[in-house]
Formats: structure tokens, C-alpha cells, sequence
């Protein structure tokens, strides 16, 4: 399956705010005086993003992978690459947060870690949200060709802006919140031609409409992440186009750290909340550091380091089933030796 190295370039940009953000309100819950207008402006503007840049992502190689697996096969492999690290980290964080409650931000009950079947906690609602719209999707080009990505990408733009209006649970919030993302990946490929020849002035290009957009939205309009709406929208997608272009360029320069970054982002967003909230306990409760800026220096750099080498011990101590369903009992591997069994 075709893959670039910009990719993982676009998923280091993301992964490294996904740690900054949530080590920056892990210190402001932790009530470390920070200058409070700063920590919402970076915060709303990050946040106006980078969740959408993942969704982004995954709805790259989306139709190439539904064509070749087929919807069944497709949604099994997202429950093994999705729902398998999602319930596992689940319980392994949550349970670690329960017994450290009294050291940390929240008090998490053990009645809480379990409900995340239909409650997700933490960054965790990322994998159920991702594994509801891989769902819808496939659904989705069951009934419509690719051509009809456009069409698609109207509709769920259409939803996306009136999502508030609507009556939804969860489950539909998570979904009209992020397919339009989602498909904007699948359509991209249409034009991914253009970026590629022209990855440089366009970085430059939406880069200027990246910090005339973010001033617009924040400053003139005193909207934030939050707010919703065509602004909202167009803003995440603007900001989308920003770092795909950017990674372009990078990839161009190769730099080999940013890119292990990239490639390693799963582990990096299962286990940051983790190492970053250990440091910021160790930093805050034990050592007496007060300074905000210490913590989101080292609370990011932790959040990013431990995780690579924690994941270089599970390679080495052959524990990827911390990671990955063991094939004995993956749902892809049970899926295809009933197939077999039905074939004979």
C-alpha cells in the first residue's frame, strides 16, 4: 500500500500538540499560576486542529484499504489496530489514575475505568470516535463510489456546522463531529498531485492564511475551538492543508528524529497522559518546581520520550500485546479461520 514519508512527518506535528496541550492543562488544573489568557489562546488554537488533522490522516488510505480488505474485513482490522489498544490502555490507564488519584488533578473511581464502553475517558475518546467513523465510512462507500467524495465532504461539512442544533447522543456527536475530516482525507487524494509539486508555496501560502485565520477567528471574532460553525470549519481546514504542506517540506530535509516521532504516535498518544502527569507529580508534589514553564517543557519532552522508550522495551521484552492483540486471538486472525472453516 502506497505510503509517504510526510505522513509521519503531518503525525509528529500533531502528536507533539496533542502532548503539549494536554501536559499545558494538566498544569493549569494542577493550579500552577500561569498566565491564564495565554494558556486558552494556545489552548483554543491548538485545539482548533490537531484532532482533526488525525482524523485527516486516517482518511488518507482509507479507500485503498476498504477496497482491497472489503467493509467486513476493514472494520475487523480497525478492532484489532483500534479498539484493542483503546480497551486495554483504557483499563491500564484508568486503573493507574484510580490508584494514584491522590496525587493527581481528578479522583478517578474504579466504577469509572470500567464504564468506557460507553463513557471513554481521556484522550482515549479519539480511538472510540476514529473506530465509529471507519464504521460509517465503509458504510458510506459501500453506497457511494469514491467520485461521490465531494458530495460527501458537502453533506457532513452541511452537518458538521448545525451538529449543535441537532438532537445526538455520543455516538452521533463523535460521528458529525469527525467524518467531514475523515473524507476530507479520502477527496485529498485528488488533489495531492498539486501539493506535492507545490508543497512549498503552498506552506508558505496557507501558512499566512493559517495566522490571518487563527487572528480572524480568536482575535476579531472572539470565537475558540469550541464555538463550532462554518468558521470553525473552515479554519481546521485551512489549518489541515497548513501542515500537510509544511510536512512536505520537511520530509524534503529529512529529519530523522521528527519523522521516529511520527511513526511511533500511537504509542506516543497511548501512554503520554501517563509519563506527562508523572513528571508534572514528580516536578509539582515532590520536588517543589512551581515554574510553568518547567512543566511544559519537561512534562512535553517526557511525554514524548517515555512512551519511544517504552516502546523500544515491549519490542525488546516481547510484549507487543501491550500494543497489538496477540494472532492467536486477533479479531482478523478468528475472522479468517472461520472463513476458512466455511470454505472446507
Amino acid at each position: 500500500m502506497e505510503r509517504h514519508s510526510w505522513v509521519d512527518y503531518a503525525k509528529a506535528i500533531g502528536i507533539i500538540l496533542v502532548v503539549y496541550g494536554h501536559i499545558a492543562r494538566g498544569v493549569q488544573k494542577a493550579n500552577i499560576e500561569m498566565d491564564e489568557n495565554l494558556f486558552q489562546l494556545v489552548d483554543s488554537v491548538i485545539y482548533s486542529f490537531h484532532m482533526p488533522l488525525f482524523f485527516f490522516l486516517s482518511g488518507l488510505l482509507f479507500y485503498k484499504s476498504f477496497k482491497s480488505r472489503g467493509i467486513a474485513g476493514l472494520i475487523i482490522n480497525k478492532v484489532d489496530t483500534i479498539l484493542y489498544p483503546f480497551i486495554i490502555w483504557s483499563l491500564l490507564q484508568g486503573s493507574i489514575e484510580s490508584v494514584l488519584s491522590k496525587y493527581t488533578n481528578g479522583s478517578v473511581a474504579f466504577a469509572d475505568v470500567l464504564s468506557f464502553a460507553w463513557q471513554p475517558r481521556a484522550q482515549f475518546w479519539f480511538l472510540y470516535a476514529l473506530f465509529l467513523v471507519f464504521v460509517t465510512s465503509s458504510f458510506l462507500y459501500t453506497l457511494f463510489d469514491k467520485s461521490r467524495s465531494l458530495l460527501l465532504l458537502i453533506a457532513f461539512g452541511a452537518l458538521y456546522t448545525i451538529r449543535a442544533e441537532l438532537y445526538s447522543n455520543m455516538i452521533i456527536h463523535f460521528i458529525l463531529a469527525n467524518t467531514f475530516f475523515f473524507i476530507l482525507g479520502i477527496w485529498f487524494e485528488d488533489i495531492k498531485s498539486i501539493f506535492e509539486r507545490k508543497y512549498a508555496s503552498l506552506a508558505v501560502s496557507f501558512g499566512s492564511l493559517f495566522i490571518l485565520g487563527q487572528y480572524i477567528f480568536h482575535g476579531l471574532m472572539g470565537l475558540t475551538y469550541e464555538s463550532g460553525g462554518v468558521a470553525s470549519l473552515a479554519l481546521a481546514t485551512i489549518s489541515i492543508f497548513f501542515v500537510i504542506a509544511l510536512s512536505m517540506l520537511l520530509s524534503k530535509i529529512n529529519i530523522k528524529w521528527l519523522m521516529y516521532i511520527g511513526t511511533s504516535s500511537m504509542t506516543i498518544y497511548l501512554m503520554h497522559i501517563i509519563a506527562g502527569s508523572g513528571a508534572r507529580v514528580v516536578l509539582n508534589k515532590f520536588i517543589g518546581i512551581q515554574s510553568p514553564a518547567v512543566h511544559l517543557i519537561v512534562g512535553t519532552l517526557i511525554g514524548i520520550v517515555a512512551p519511544l522508550i517504552a516502546q523500544g522495551l515491549i519490542k525488546r521484552h516481547r510484549l507487543s500485546a501491550l500494543l497489538t492483540p496477540p494472532k492467536s486471538v486477533s479479531a482478523e486472525s478468528l475472522f479468517l479461520r472461520n472463513m476458512q472453516k466455511q470454505a472446507t
